[in-house]
């Protein structure tokens, strides 16, 4: 193989198959050095699946990969690691038992005499976490911390890591407008200081500010790449899902009598502040409405209230005019109230088992048999699994495939169709678009859109303001606990939600 000077990172012929599936076929990929390589394509196109195979979490079923102009027999991580590639995963691998610093190093411990210097971690990690500009004690424990300082600390963790390539799956799925900034500063420092950076994402913003090239994968094949300054949205978009694929368009349909009505639901923190404070809102059969706020504004805390995941809040929950009293999320699920989490992998399904038995948990009393002492009917399950499959356009080989087989946007249609199997009157639906590309984006839309015209009221939380403009009958704003506007569709204004957004300038 003729190598580029210019790349640091070349494949040839580069395959994966998996029972079933070939995730990815005959990929010749270059990794410019010095460079943002953004590699963009729908879910299961192959983006994970490449990048598993560069960082050695995965090894390919054929082709090569040259690292500097040396073919690279990556076959684990440590190898790859010691090619000088490192990856930060999409969904999160830490311990939420440990602290931020044993996260940090964890697996590459400080050692002397084979005890681990804790002192000398926590220092190190103050200084990573200082040139992240993430002010947080390292002696935290890491679970006390939200989804986005996480976040920061998978990202801290790599970079304690001597490494020439970083590879970032998503790294923004779950930052603040701030954070992300942050982190923007920190890669524009990496490619002054020489490294290279692989950057996935799906917010098409993003990739067209931090990017100097890009690569399109559909279908596990390579099928465009060029400079970024040489490219626009609408390339993007066509190069990832085709020219023919229908974009969502929101449509109005009528709305039926109020389903759920909240009264002054408050909930404190463990530190006397309000993580909600006294919000009162209600919403119709039929109706969409997106909860937009910065993070740490209360949406999620919001919505567990109303599953009865957050058994100290206080307040009036009503649906369909019966108040709720009973407070435990099977008994609110039984009421009609499901939810979507945020994090998928740890909320949303048990990762040992498989699609079927991730998507019938909630609601395995629809399945079992009168007469069977309580036996489950496995061909009712699959009927119900197969025709959410269909409705969700999940991409999968079989119902009995492994949960974690899937893409990350497939996953998230399997927690989505979880939900649904319960037969809610009232889907919340945290982040429900967090870390999936645009085809699964609008598939999403469109069944949150279905769901609206069958009578079903949705509730989402939502940081994409556009996200929140597009698919909503109303827009609901939070800041600090409170609910700081409400907004019919013909009242949607960006400025005035971003200022609503904003605790200092909030203003019902």
């Amino acid at each position: 193989m003729s190598a580029n000077t210019n790349n640091v990172i070349e494949t040839k012929g580069l395959s994966k198959t998996y029972p079933g599936t070939a995730a990815l076929v005959d990929v010749n990929y270059t990794v410019q050095r010095g460079k943002v390589n953004v590699l963009i394509g729908e879910n299961g196109a192959g983006k994970s699946t490449l990048m598993k195979l560069l960082a050695g979490a995965e090894t390919p079923s054929a082709g090569e990969i040259w690292i500097d102009e040396k073919i690279a027999h990556i076959t684990d991580v440590r190898s790859a690691e010691h090619h000088g590639v490192g990856i930060i995963f999409q969904e999160l691998n830490l311990f939420p038992e440990m602290t931020v610093a044993e996260n940090i190093y964890a697996g590459n411990e400080i050692t002397s005499g084979g005890v681990i210097r804790s002192k000398s971690e926590n220092h190190h990690a103050k200084v990573l976490l200082e040139r992240l500009q993430i002010p947080i004690d390292p002696r935290t424990r890491l679970g006390d911390l939200y989804v986005g300082q996480q976040q920061l600390v998978e990202i801290a963790k790599s970079l304690s890591k001597h490494i020439k390539v970083l590879i970032m799956d998503e790294p923004t799925s779950a930052l603040s407008k701030t954070e992300v900034e942050i982190l923007f500063k920190i890669i524009r420092q990496l490619k002054e200081q020489g490294v290279t950076v692989i950057y996935i994402s799906h917010r098409l913003e993003e990739i067209m500010a931090i990017g100097d090239c890009i690569t399109v994968l559909r279908n596990g094949r390579l099928v465009a790449e060029d400079d970024i300054a040489n490219v626009d949205i609408p390339w993007i978009i066509e190069a990832m899902v085709g020219s023919s694929k229908k974009r969502f368009a929101f449509a109005q349909h009528a709305l039926g009598d109020e389903v759920l009505k909240v009264t002054d639901l408050a909930l404190k923190r463990s530190n006397g502040i309000y993580a909600l404070d006294h919000v009162s809102f209600s919403v119709r059969a039929g109706e969409v409405v997106g909860i937009y706020g910065l993070m740490g504004a209360g949406r999620t805390e919001l919505l567990e209230a109303l599953l009865g995941a957050q058994p100290l809040a206080i307040g009036s929950i009503e649906l369909a005019g019966q108040r709720i009293e009973r407070r435990n999320i099977p008994q609110r699920i039984e009421a009609g109230i499901a939810l979507v989490p945020e994090d998928r992998q740890k909320q949303g399904m048990v990762q040992l088992m498989t699609i079927l038995e991730n998507m019938t948990l909630s609601s395995l009393g629809k399945f079992t048999r009168r007469f069977a002492f309580g036996a489950l009917g496995r061909a009712k399950q699959v009927d119900a699994a197969n025709d959410v499959i269909k409705r969700l356009a999940i991409k999968a080989s079989s119902v009995d495939a492994p949960v974690t087989s899937l893409s990350g946007g497939n996953m998230q249609k399997v927690v989505i169709g979880k939900a649904l199997l319960t037969s809610p009157r009232v889907l919340l639906m945290d982040e429900p678009t967090r870390g999936i590309d645009v085809g699964a984006k609008e598939d999403v839309y469109k069944t949150i859109s279905l769901l609206a015209q069958s009578g079903i009221a949705v509730v989402y939380a939502t940081s994409e303001l556009d996200e929140a403009m597009a698919v909503s009958n109303r827009v609901f704003v939070m800041a600090s606990g409170k609910l700081t506007a409400v907004m019919e569709r013909a009242e949607f204004d960006s400025e005035r939600i971003v200022r609503a957004s904003t605790p200092a300038t909030a203003v019902v």
